[in-house]
């Protein structure tokens, strides 16, 4: 049985009744007070003029970049990413590094837009990961008309007599987040890439030493120096055509950081090579984990490597991403001499120790309760590496080789083509239909 609730307003119904008692005089003074209202209303709606309005008859000229000389440039960029959502542009969300970058770099009419700014970035980091060493490659405007990676557009007349460069440095750190900054910049050639040149990157991974030995860690580690198949140490990326995982790392060193020598102190691992595939670093970390935890043997590194022998990789979760910072992007010195600038290297060194006192705090806060903890305890944890893993942690520990496979590469390729066949099978359908 179905009920129908009537919502009534009130404050309506009373409103009509006492306009029902208003005289014809009322009435009209009633509506000549709406009208009123009316007015104010629209008037405060009504777009306001910008400055690119061309009915503004003070509005300045539009900016003309074709009157301007270019210069191919590459740029450091450090960014602390923990509260981004990675390095690259993304549809749902503009809380990205590449954005940002972006927005400073219109906004400062260094480019005028993205798609003609002839750009490359050397590295993909995910979300939450920072770098130190970030570079990118790019078209940006220009004083000059000779030098290295100078060129005119077309129509452009040169302006002999300028020296100075623009100081593209410091421009964009007066308009970037606090946690972006410019390093650096450098007069390339235009034809270099900051993806394809790279000759190497190099990777830091920060980390508490809590109860591992290190040790094993650093044995277990050189198992990965050379040129070998990681299919086992990644995130298969199939769908965007990547069906070969050999990629070469040159070293790999775990050091401590700071002198002291208890589970709290910090340790630095080290990772250089030439390119790297989507997760390689996180992946790695986390099975050294499990071997400074005398979980697995140190030889494990060598199974997992053995793709003939173990073709799909076990199932294991990664290490986190907050501790990953790409640190550095290796050029060639013929073709890439970065300029550092001592003013603007002062402007991010003070900015970047804002943030870092606010977090050395929190630290220091959190140290001193932990210390007193245990001394109310009289006991000691060494649990510091909770939460440094993803996943779920079972009671009783399974050995890697023992668990349950993913897909190997074949069955993932052969699974993208199926599901691309039925995508087609299903578009002509629709356009038929």
């Amino acid at each position: 049985m179905s009920s129908v609730v009537k919502i009534i307003n009130s404050r309506k119904t009373r409103e009509i009744q006492d306009l029902q008692h208003l005289s014809k005089e009322e009435l009209i003074e009633r509506i000549h007070q709406l009208e009123s209202h009316v007015t104010q209303l629209r008037n405060l709606l009504k777009p306001k003029v910008t400055l690119d309005n061309p009915k503004n008859k003070h509005s300045p000229k539009v900016f003309d970049h074709k009157r301007y000389a270019k210069r191919h440039v590459l740029l450091q960029v450090a960014y602390v990413g923990w509260d981004y959502a990675g390095f690259v542009v993304q549809e749902h969300t503009e809380k990205t590094i590449e954005a940002e970058l972006f927005k400073a770099l219109e906004k400062t009419r260094l480019v005028e837009s993205r798609e003609t700014s002839n750009y490359h970035r050397c590295g993909r980091t995910d979300k939450g990961v920072s770098s130190f060493g970030q570079a990118v490659s790019l078209d940006l405007r220009s004083n000059l008309s000779e030098g290295k990676g100078v060129f005119l557009p077309d129509g452009h007349q040169a302006k002999p007599g300028t020296t100075n460069e623009i100081a593209y440095v410091a421009i964009l750190n007066k308009v970037l987040p606090p946690e972006i900054r410019v390093i650096a910049w450098a007069p390339v050639e235009k034809t270099l890439s900051a993806r394809f040149d790279c000759r190497q990157r190099t990777y830091h991974y920060y980390f508490p030493k809590a109860n591992l030995d290190i040790e094993s860690m650093r044995i277990a580690a050189q198992q990965v120096i050379g040129e070998h198949d990681f299919r086992n140490f990644c995130k298969m990326d199939v769908g965007n055509g990547v069906v070969k995982f050999h990629r070469r790392i040159m070293d790999i060193q775990i050091e401590a950081i700071d002198n002291s020598t208890d589970s709290y102190s910090m340790m630095r691992l080290t990772l250089i090579g030439q390119a790297f595939l989507w997760h390689q670093v996180r992946c790695i970390v986390a099975i050294l984990f499990l071997v400074g935890q005398g979980k697995e043997d140190t030889k494990v590194i060598t199974d997992l490597l053995d793709v003939e022998r173990n073709p799909r990789k076990p199932q294991y979760g990664m290490a986190s991403e907050v501790p990953l910072n790409l640190f550095h992007c290796s050029y060639s010195d013929a073709d890439c001499q970065l300029i550092y600038d001592v003013e603007s290297l002062r402007y991010v060194i003070s900015c970047y120790q804002t943030l870092w006192a606010e977090n050395s705090i929190k630290t220091t806060m959190l140290r001193e309760m932990l210390d007193n903890l245990e001394k109310l305890g009289g006991i000691k944890v060494q649990n510091q590496l909770k939460g440094l893993v993803h996943g779920i942690e079972p009671k009783t520990y399974v050995p890697l080789m023992k668990r349950q496979k993913c897909e190997s590469l074949e069955e993932r390729i052969n699974a993208y083509a199926k599901r691309q066949r039925i995508e087609i099978v299903d578009s002509n359908v629709t356009s038929v239909g």
